[in-house]
């Protein structure tokens, strides 16, 4: 059984069990989340596809841990100009717990 949920505008193919990285949450580590806002979800008995989201559907994760993702550089570059820029995206790392449908 798996599912697709969306979290910080993204979207994730989820199993239980399953360990993903998603924008950073304002949750701390060891509580649970619940993701209401679930696209698709397939089960033993088919396929249950939203419009726009699956009614009843729901998805519960534990927060592991959060962190910076590693370093992407910016290089913008015209003529007798340059710039040199680095981000570090924070995450936050959910262990996938149990899919739940209606």
């Amino acid at each position: 059984m798996y599912a697709v949920i969306v979290s910080g505008g993204k979207q994730y193919r989820v199993a239980e069990g399953d360990v993903i990285r998603v924008e950073k949450l304002p949750v701390e580590v060891g509580e649970t989340v619940e993701f209401d806002r679930i696209l698709m979800v397939n089960s033993d008995s088919g396929p249950s596809i939203g419009a726009p989201v699956v009614e009843g559907a729901s998805v519960t994760a534990t927060v592991k841990d959060h962190g910076r993702g590693k370093k992407i550089i910016v290089y913008k570059h015209k003529k007798n100009y340059h710039k040199k820029q680095g981000h570090r995206q924070d995450y936050t790392s959910l262990k996938i717990d149990k899919i739940s449908v209606g």
